[in-house]
């Protein structure tokens, strides 16, 4: 246990192994997303939103959480002898608390290094940072099993390694109701899909929003050209790259639109361009570039290139 007037030598050490494994934040915001998108079971349910979980749901959160990020960072991460985790040679417990600040700390847990998350779904933001739960961190009420919290000293002490960072995005929450109701309305999960991909444009969809609106085995199916999405939607102009390729990436960028990430897909609308035009691609022998809101679509959209082998992230 570090002295309260010492520097702490072993929780700086665990915060730079950290940040060494996952400098950009990019692992441990796609943890959180799974860990939501899990609990949400959208393929099966059709849910999207925090408050569409009953109760018991919303407490097994914490738990999954711990799960996935033991599985994620298994490069730092070791099982615990006494609490959840041990990182750097250090015993450290993972905390959740969808109420910024709201951890709940064991008697186990006193004197120990803590991993402490929170996150919102709704604001699109998630955390996570060290603390050690020393006396002086913490408050001196207990509760029936023993547990405490984090004093305003101790919230104070928090070493973030990512602060209100932004989500992998679950577009379905930035829909307007009308929105919504367009695209749930469909009995088909190809209908519900193409919706989908004509409403959202320019925004990064991920696969479990795909497998939420298309509820069905083969949603993934649902996007794709041959009878999928990109083959209905090519009338209206619309074309879908798909986060798994570079080229589409790249198509996604000389475009300036939204750029998937693996795992995602992009439908933007495009239009003829001028040769040479700046925020543009050439496809199928053409210059495209995307179309204003109240453009319409003058042509069908080009084919994407083949995306046979799957590009590295």
């Amino acid at each position: 246990m570090a002295h309260p007037c010492r520097p702490d030598h072993d929780l700086k050490g665990i915060v730079q192994r950290w940040g060494g494994s996952d400098g950009n934040r990019n692992r441990g915001g796609s943890v959180i997303r799974t860990t939501f998108d899990q609990l949400y079971d959208g393929q099966h349910t059709g849910r999207y939103r925090w408050d569409q979980l009953f109760k018991t749901e919303k407490t097994h959160f914490g738990t999954l959480l711990e799960i996935n990020l033991r599985r994620e960072f298994d490069d730092i991460i070791e099982d615990g002898e006494v609490l959840d985790y041990r990182i750097a040679g250090h015993e450290v417990d993972c905390k959740y608390s969808q109420t910024d600040g709201g951890w709940m700390i064991p008697p186990e847990a006193f004197g120990q290094i803590l991993l402490v998350v929170t996150a919102s779904d709704a604001l699109g933001t998630w955390s996570l940072g060290f603390v050690r739960a020393s006396p002086e961190h913490l408050r001196s009420s207990r509760n029936r099993d023993g547990k405490t919290q984090l004093n305003p000293a101790g919230r104070a002490a928090v070493a973030w390694v990512a602060r209100d960072a932004a989500l992998p995005p679950n577009v379905l929450l930035s829909l307007s109701e009308d929105q919504l109701q367009r695209i749930f309305a469909p009995t088909s999960g190809q209908k519900r899909v193409n919706e989908l991909l004509r409403t959202a444009t320019n925004r990064r969809i991920g696969r479990n929003t795909i497998a939420t609106v298309a509820q069905q085995d083969d949603f993934m199916k649902r996007v794709r050209s041959n009878g999928g999405a990109r083959s209905h939607l090519a009338a209206e102009g619309i074309i879908i790259p798909g986060g798994d390729y570079a080229s589409h990436r790249q198509i996604a960028s000389k475009l300036g639109a939204a750029v998937p990430q693996p795992g995602e897909v992009v439908s933007v609308r495009v239009v003829p361009a001028q040769a040479g035009a700046t925020q543009s691609v050439l496809l199928d022998g053409n210059n495209w570039r995307l179309a204003r809101d109240d453009e319409p679509a003058t042509q069908p959209a080009p084919r994407l290139p083949e995306t046979r082998r799957k590009s590295q992230p």
